[in-house]
């Protein structure tokens, strides 16, 4: 057995003036001894190296709005507001892009995606090339790391490490002990494949009249999911998952136990499919999606504890960008991204500001809420923590293993955080305290307008005070030039 952390955290000792005075060489010992003691048996010394299980589960395209402890009240989603109400919620967390693949880079590798090798869904064309994860000793992951660290590795369900591949020894390769899912996010726009990969080699399943397979993938995912957790419950290593969901990506689809008719009263107009197959009833049918997003949470902690293992188990959920408009959706029609402008896509707080839960019951405080500002590439920094190793230097991401254990006056910050995103032109983001910059047209123009907004004043990013604050505006100029680094592939200042 692995061993439990206390939640409750010690406070910092501190010496007092009455105790040095008499005797200043006495009493400075004293104080040492104390302070050393004390972080010697602090929670944040307790729990660093002592190697938890982590299972980050992530749901795709979901947006903040989504969650009924968020303001949700189209549906409901019981078991996310539970885990929330037992955990900690990060309100200020961040995806690492507003898509898929450089998202998941950034989360994979701790690095943000001014820098990260994976900044698109596509090479920027032609030929429209998707892209995917190097060959080792380039795009390190996470999953290679904490192998180091003697940790089994997995990953079930949507492949970060490459948009399009046909390598099916790729997520292996790079650092994952067991893979089961799809190889290519095209294919993944599915859910009743007719085919996955595990380990290397293809499973096939069987077809079914009007759809490619008989089997949705979610069920799949989560019986592949509890039958790995159940597999390595007992083993004397511990154990990072990566359960990447496709829920609720478009295509709109999901069983019939999740559906949601008496939504079909929203207006359904087609927004446009942008390539995905149009859903008839795409408001039911999103919150379908997302209720079994919310079923799914519900049978993995469940598993956990049926394991005995939740003490030992941190768990993050998370989105790797925000909502839609896709196959028939439109995000605002159950305001996903409430109460952000824009979405999928956008640099704008819909678009990459994520709905994200920490649970760790006995360290982390139940029912606990940070404004701590963060992002998808702090992870692996954290991960690497909690696994007993050093954080690389070339990682942009920070820890936020304080964060959790309640303990934010130790907490290190970034000074900023950046965005990059290679598409409609190419965009530029940064969060600077409560500012925002955001810049459009990148591509045409590297030195395009910075728009500025005050999230602490205007959440919506309605406001632009561009005018108002030109040092200021100057200022987030810089860190986005800064923080941009030209690869073959995606540069900006030519």
């Amino acid at each position: 057995m692995k061993k439990k952390i206390q939640a409750t955290p010690n406070k910092k000792s501190s010496t007092s003036n009455t105790a040095v005075q008499g005797s200043a060489l006495i009493g400075l010992a004293a104080g040492l001894l104390s302070v050393n003691a004390a972080v010697a048996s602090s929670p944040l010394e307790e729990v660093r190296g002592s190697q938890p299980n982590i299972i980050f589960i992530m749901a795709d395209d979901l947006g903040y709005g989504d969650l009924s402890a968020l303001g949700q009240t189209n549906f409901q989603t019981p078991n996310l507001d539970k885990m929330m109400e037992e955990g900690l919620f990060l309100s200020d967390h961040y995806a690492g892009s507003t898509v898929c693949a450089p998202s998941r880079a950034a989360l994979l590798t701790g690095n943000h995606t001014g820098g990260v090798w994976q900044r698109a869904n596509f090479i920027p064309g032609p030929p429209r090339e998707q892209i995917e994860f190097r060959r080792d000793p380039h795009d390190i992951t996470i999953a290679t790391r904490l192998q180091e660290a003697g940790y089994h590795t997995a990953m079930i369900g949507k492949s970060g490490v490459a948009c399009n591949s046909e390598d099916p020894d790729l997520p292996n390769d790079k650092g994952f002990d067991h893979f089961f899912g799809f190889l290519a996010h095209r294919a993944a726009h599915r859910f009743y494949p007719e085919e996955l990969t595990r380990n290397g080699e293809t499973v096939v399943f069987p077809h079914n009249e009007g759809r490619e397979g008989e089997v949705y993938s979610g069920d799949l995912f989560l019986d592949e999911t509890l039958w790995y957790l159940t597999e390595y419950a007992e083993e004397d290593r511990p154990f990072f998952l990566h359960l990447a969901l496709q829920q609720p990506h478009a295509d709109l689809s999901v069983p019939a136990e999740f559906e949601v008719p008496f939504l079909g009263r929203f207006e359904e107009e087609s927004w446009g499919t942008g390539g995905y197959r149009e859903a008839p009833h795409p408001a039911a049918t999103y919150a379908g999606m997302v209720l079994s997003v919310d079923h799914t949470v519900r049978r993995v902690l469940q598993k956990l504890r049926e394991l005995g293992i939740e003490e030992e188990t941190l768990v993050i959920f998370s989105s790797d960008n925000g909502s839609y408009s896709e196959g028939g959706y439109h995000y605002s029609m159950h305001d996903s991204n409430a109460p952000f402008r824009g979405g999928k896509r956008d640099l704008y707080e819909g678009g990459i500001r994520v709905p994200t839960i920490a649970w760790w019951p006995g360290t982390i405080e139940p029912g606990s809420r940070t404004d701590h500002v963060s992002a998808f590439w702090d992870f692996p920094p954290t991960a690497l923590e909690l696994a007993g190793l050093e954080v690389p230097e070339k990682m942009d991401g920070l820890s936020y293993l304080p964060v959790l254990l309640g303990r934010e006056d130790w907490q290190e910050r970034h000074e900023y955080l950046y965005w990059e995103f290679h598409e409609r032109g190419g965009r530029q983001a940064v969060r600077y305290g409560d500012w925002k910059g955001v810049r459009l047209n990148v591509n045409q123009d590297p030195d395009a307008p910075v728009e500025l907004y005050n999230l602490a004043e205007d959440i919506a990013e309605r406001n632009n005070l561009t005018s108002e604050h030109p040092d200021l505006v100057e200022k987030l100029r810089g860190f986005m030039r800064e923080s941009h680094q030209d690869n073959e592939h995606f540069s900006i200042y030519k």
